[in-house]
């Protein structure tokens, strides 16, 4: 299965840098799905229905999440969950910043996972109690110390879907005055695995979807990281999400959550 996971996630990373070389900006067929914001190429679905096929010819069984498609809907104690192409935007301006993102559940709890950035040729995984790893090297979160001496990163999902309250941007600049830095890099799967491998120290975001962090979650887990959601609780994604590389990180950063709650709408 891991092999397979791992591959899987390869093949299709690479089959998306391949369409986005081959193919021009005008024929990258871009539409909106809420809104002129909220993105999804011809690519993203071509990408989608290679992993789907690939996972159907395996496992004819198994039910399927995926962002573009939705949900299959079989009766399995196996779900995997497909993120085509997360970044889609860095996807359309070509710049690095995304990845495919795969992950299988069973019986709710995802046991395997994978993630590849094809411009960074970057393939990370993680197997429930083996570790976390990049191109087969383990991993694990790196703490720096203290928040004005970390690297944090963030996104504004809630913006594209044109949350007017409660958005990221109050905690965003409350955060940024005092963190080294704080990062945007367009992926929320690749955030994960940065944090992960210790090339950042926090991360946290609001209005996500299982499918842009399930194979993340179990790959910062497995590298020693921190997840709960914005009031510190486990109501991840749907009360936002924060991951860090320490309990004394997420303490900090929580601080700046007090009192959030999810808009109505």
């Amino acid at each position: 299965m891991l092999h397979f996971i791992k591959e899987l996630a390869y093949s299709a990373g690479q089959l998306a840098r391949r369409l986005r070389q081959d193919i021009s900006l005008s024929n990258l067929r871009i539409s909106g799905k809420a809104n002129d914001k909220d993105l999804v190429t011809l690519a993203d679905r071509q990408v989608e229905d290679f992993v789907i096929d690939k996972i159907r010819k395996q496992y004819p069984d198994h039910d399927i999440l995926a962002e573009e498609s939705g949900l299959a809907g079989l009766v399995s104690p196996y779900r995997w969950v497909i993120d085509p192409i997360d970044g889609t935007a860095s996807y359309i301006h070509d710049q690095p910043g995304y990845c495919v993102s795969i992950a299988l559940q069973h019986q709710g709890c995802v046991k395997y996972a994978a993630i590849y950035a094809p411009v960074f040729d970057q393939l990370y995984h993680a197997e429930l109690g083996g570790g976390a790893f990049c191109n087969d090297e383990p991993i694990q979160v790196i703490d720096h110390g203290n928040l004005s001496q970390s690297h944090v990163a963030t996104g504004f999902s809630c913006l594209r879907a044109g949350w007017q309250e409660c958005n990221n941007l109050p905690y965003f600049c409350a955060v940024a005055q005092e963190a080294r830095e704080v990062r945007r890099y367009g992926s929320a799967a690749l955030d994960l695995c940065w944090l992960a491998a210790g090339k950042v120290d926090a991360f946290w975001e609001l209005n996500l979807q299982i499918y842009d962090i399930a194979a993340g979650l179990l790959i910062v887990n497995e590298a020693g990281g921190k997840i709960c959601d914005l009031q510190g609780g486990d109501d991840f994604p749907r009360q936002g999400m924060l991951a860090s590389n320490s309990e004394t990180m997420q303490k900090t950063l929580l601080k700046f959550f007090k009192g959030y709650k999810r808009p109505q709408n």
